[in-house]
């Protein structure tokens, strides 16, 4: 042993390494053979019990999500607005009653078709015998619409299951609308609410594991439309509430683990070709023993290589520590190396450490400065890309509403306003503009705000001709104006008045945006920094405009709050008079 020993000692190191390599690789191989037999065999041992918890898993969370939707529907139900609107309209005595009010059930009926991803329609038949709908509904024949009705009125008010049929892929949920207000619940029918359901959609996304999933509610199928052998062949396996067995289904094995929900009575079912799993079993024992076999080649031949990258002479370290002293990364980086064999192969090792530590040192310096820039670039387009639509929907509406009173030229003006305020901040291509272009946004919003507001709402702007030269952020002056009107002018009834003023001082030019509204707290700003307190709004706010200012200008421009309660609100806006950079 010892004679083997003093050999091994006497040898040269890239023979030791690669030999060193060798023996661990064939000791991991032998290691990983012998504990993935092992795994193996217990994963035949344990396919049946894991397959039927996976079952479980799946039945479970398809169970959870049609509960949720089942509250949902109770919750459409049992709203105040819903049961207002149905008992109205089942009352009206004209139609242009009917008319609105079916307006203000199609609204909720939207409104709700939103509070789950699964819910392709929502489908409300009225006292009267009318229908309402949102989503993507379909025509329910007659004959099948009689049915429904039929059986949500035996189930007085609960929940009712129409399984997917040939015309229909979807799962229906259906229950009768009860006054909840009226003391015999049984007498004052409001109507009945219909929810199809995307059950395809459910099951693609929520079942886990391998194998089809069937759904079985008694003999009929819930799940899916098409099956490829009759459910009756297996009622009598299927007596217990959960297990698994193995059953002979068109000439081909199937491994069979079901479940029975307690909630619903829906029997599930998994079917997975038994073969086909023991053949991916053999493949991937097949697989591993080739890949370990890769493995042995490439690391063998990566260790002789990694052993003779270590005999690398030192001169070539030297000369790399000089340049690397000089601070000259790159050529440090590049100098050649002598490839002749060297014994002395732990220097060898140092030049490669030291070269790789050298070339991090330059690529950090070089991405530290590159990410800086970037990070600038990137703040900044963030902050210029959260645009406010809610102006545009007060415009629409008072376009529609100026379209039904009059249908003449104030239309042509607002439209020609609302397209001059897109073209102008809608766009992010230019994130600096003239204090000119800026104004013509806000010219283009106050035009906008003047047909809904009308008399109670005074503007003046007062900018001499001379600074409208100057740049500023996109967006700056129209934010602060939109904040005006809804801070200051729409809780109030009388008029109010909005001013832009400039002033001159030593530091730049100061643009201000005055109300006489409830105003607010001068410390504002302060506190939205700080986290201390949030808006109400969803567009662009005032740090959003401070940080764009600074970003582009600096730290010693901004915005700042002059306020207090009942006194109106002042919002300056600092830029400089001279662009540098």
């Amino acid at each position: 042993m010892e004679k083997w020993f003093g050999k091994f000692r006497h040898m040269k190191i890239r023979n030791k390494l690669s030999g060193v390599i060798a023996l661990i690789v064939i000791f991991a191989f032998a290691f990983i053979l012998i504990a993935q037999q092992y795994a193996f065999s217990e994963y035949d041992k344990q396919l049946h019990s894991k397959s039927s918890q996976v079952l479980n898993l799946s039945s479970a969370a398809i169970e959870s999500e049609l509960k949720q939707i089942e509250q949902s529907s109770y919750n459409i139900v049992a709203d105040v607005q819903l049961q207002t609107v149905l008992r109205q309209l089942r009352g009206s005595a004209s139609d242009y009653d009917d008319l609105v009010l079916r307006n203000k059930l199609s609204d909720l009926l939207v409104k709700f078709s939103g509070t789950e991803p699964y819910m392709r329609s929502i489908q409300l038949i009225d006292a009267r015998g009318a229908e309402t709908s949102s989503g993507n509904p379909i025509g329910i024949g007659s004959g099948k619409r009689a049915r429904i009705m039929q059986q949500a009125g035996d189930a007085g008010g609960g929940t009712v299951w129409i399984y997917p049929d040939a015309q229909d892929s979807s799962l229906i949920l259906a229950r009768d609308i009860r006054s909840y207000t009226n003391t015999n619940l049984d007498l004052l029918y409001l109507g009945t609410l219909i929810i199809r359901i995307d059950l395809d959609s459910i099951v693609h996304k929520l079942a886990v594991g391998q194998g089809e999933l069937y759904i079985l509610s008694g003999s009929d199928v819930v799940y899916p439309r098409q099956t490829s052998f009759q459910p009756s062949v297996l009622s009598d396996k299927l007596a217990s509430r959960t297990g698994y067995f193995t059953q002979s289904i068109n000439d081909e094995t199937l491994f069979i683990s079901h479940n029975r929900s307690v909630s619903t009575g829906w029997t599930y079912l998994n079917l997975t070709p038994y073969n086909h799993i023991f053949e991916r079993i053999l493949l991937i024992k097949k697989v591993v023993v080739y890949v370990f076999i890769g493995i042995f080649a490439i690391a063998i031949l990566w260790g002789i290589r990694f052993s003779r990258s270590l005999t690398r002479p030192i001169e070539d370290l030297i000369g790399r520590m000089k340049l690397a002293e000089k601070g000259n990364f790159v050529e440090a980086n590049l100098v050649g190396s002598d490839d002749t064999n060297i014994s002395m192969d732990e220097i060898g090792l140092l030049q490669r450490t030291f070269r790789l530590m050298v070339e991090r040192i330059n690529i950090l310096i070089t991405e530290n400065y590159s990410n800086q820039l970037l990070i600038k670039e990137t703040q900044f387009k963030a902050l210029q890309a959260q645009i406010n639509p809610h102006f545009l929907y007060n415009t629409l509406e008072s376009i529609n509403w100026i379209a039904k009173m009059n249908k003449q030229t104030q239309i042509s003006q607002m439209v020609e306003a609302l397209g001059m305020l897109l073209r102008n901040s809608v766009s992010i291509r230019e994130p600096i503009v003239s204090l000119s272009d800026e104004i013509d946004i806000v010219e283009s919003y106050i035009t906008i705000q003047k047909f809904r507001f009308e008399d109670r709402l005074s503007f003046s702007m007062e900018i001499p001709e001379r600074y409208r030269g100057l740049r500023i952020p996109k967006l700056t002056l129209q934010p602060l104006v939109e904040n005006a009107i809804q801070y200051a002018l729409e809780p109030s009834i009388g008029v109010c008045r909005i001013t832009i003023r400039s002033y001159e001082t030593e530091s730049g030019l100061h643009l201000t945006v005055e109300d006489d509204g409830p105003g607010m707290p001068a410390d504002t700003l302060v506190k939205l920094r700080s986290g201390e307190l949030e808006t109400n709004g969803k567009g662009i706010g005032l740090l959003n405009i401070d940080d764009r200012i600074k970003l582009s200008f600096g730290e010693g421009y901004g915005v700042q709050v002059e306020s207090r309660p009942g006194n109106g609100t002042r919002v300056i806006v600092r830029i400089p008079k001279h662009l540098e950079g």
